[in-house]
């Protein structure tokens, strides 16, 4: 008889799981982004001036309580707010692996400096 009380008590919770799979998916339709992600929803590139690219991107993010869109590895990410208030730019681990990262001297951005000696600069507005 306990074994009998426990396989049904088994079976309604796996359907019990299986509807909030079924509901949550409902929820997360095609355009939503689920919490913690980000996407890139434009890019553009300005090559007019030689040997300079000036790169403007647009992100779209879902973050978590005491998150605020940022960039994490080059990439648009969920971030500390901390970070953005305070302006430590450089906490957000901004630059690719292997690139140094430096605070520009208003605080107004920061820059990447490869191995090689190039520098990338990012200023937010």
């Amino acid at each position: 008889m306990q074994l009998l009380k426990a396989l049904w008590a088994l079976a309604g919770a796996a359907l019990c799981c299986f509807l909030v799979l079924v509901i949550h998916a409902q929820f997360l339709k095609e355009g939503q982004l689920a919490a913690g992600t980000c996407e890139i929803v434009t890019l553009d590139r300005d090559s007019s001036q030689p040997r300079r690219t000036i790169a403007r991107q647009t992100a779209r993010c879902a973050c978590r309580k005491g998150q605020i869109a940022g960039t994490t590895r080059a990439r648009p990410a969920c971030v500390d707010a901390r970070i953005i208030r305070t302006k430590q730019w450089c906490d957000m681990l901004p630059c690719l692996e292997g690139e140094g990262c430096d605070l520009l001297i208003n605080r107004s951005g920061w820059t990447c400096t490869q191995p090689g000696g190039r520098i990338k600069t990012t200023t937010v507005s």
